[in-house]
């Protein structure tokens, strides 16, 4: 099983997931061409990929898909509330309604041979799921676009083997920054997106001797570093009150602008 982020941040999204024989994306908040290119840096196309999974309808996790769809129609899943808004996105331009797949969150369903368990997370927008994928004994996750987490979100990313975990801002970075007030409330709620230091805590709910890779993925451009959150992450697991230290993990984060490499577990 193989875990790759093509693209991870506000300004776009968009991770790969795959075995050896089957191939989908999560989300495509790029463009097109970035999206092959980071397909081909995996040794792969645009025709390999069986489905698209969508995270929610907000542009940088969406703004790519009707051209990379129109050329290779693949399958589009989304809960009813993404795919309409979707619909309604007309940057978008036409898209195949037969290419799109309703599911459900907490109701699993297979994709070749991965299986796949969306379930709800907390954000401003219609219906949004994150995505648990496995391969016979193998998982992987991709949590990002989250205000809060609670019991139901750490059993969901419980016991898994790799994980692209959100830690999108540093909260005093936030706070003295130059987004207007009411962004600033709606980034740090209930229903926008996990702090470096709520990154962690997450993280320190679920870590276990074979959680073999994290990736830090969906930082600001604007309210974060990268260092700063990987430094953040890192003291949070150090100091937690669990047996780990971030040095047992493969702790890395995910470029905005720069694929990763490929996560083989």
């Amino acid at each position: 099983m193989r875990l790759g982020s093509i693209a991870s941040g506000s300004s776009g999204n968009c991770i790969y997931v795959g075995s050896d024989k089957t191939h989908i994306l999560i989300d495509t908040g790029i463009s097109k061409k970035r999206i092959e290119e980071g397909l081909h840096g995996y040794e792969l196309g645009g025709d390999d990929l069986a489905g698209i999974l969508i995270t929610h309808e907000h542009s940088d996790h969406i703004c790519g898909l009707g051209v990379l769809t129109r050329k290779y129609h693949i399958p589009i899943y989304g809960t009813k509330e993404t795919l309409l808004g979707i619909r309604q996105t007309s940057s978008l331009g036409e898209l195949d309604k037969s290419l799109f797949v309703e599911i459900e969150p907490e109701e699993g369903f297979q994709i070749g041979d991965l299986q796949i368990h969306p379930f709800s997370i907390y954000h401003d927008a219609f219906n949004p799921v994150a995505y648990r994928i496995s391969h016979g004994n193998k998982s992987v996750a991709v949590a990002t676009d989250m205000g809060k987490f609670d019991e139901r979100i750490v059993q969901n990313l419980s016991g898994l083997d790799s994980i692209l975990v959100e830690a999108n801002h540093d909260l005093h970075m936030l706070q003295v920054g130059p987004y207007p007030y009411q962004l600033k409330r709606r980034i740090a709620g209930d229903l926008g997106h996990l702090s470096n230091e709520a990154s962690g805590a997450l993280l320190n709910r679920i870590l276990h001797p074979g959680l073999q890779h994290i990736l830090l993925g969906h930082l600001s451009k604007e309210n974060n570093f990268p260092e700063l959150a990987y430094e953040t992450v890192r003291v949070e697991i150090n100091m937690a009150d669990t047996p780990y230290q971030a040095k047992d993990f493969d702790l890395r984060i995910a470029g905005r602008d720069m694929p990763s490499e490929i996560i083989t577990i």
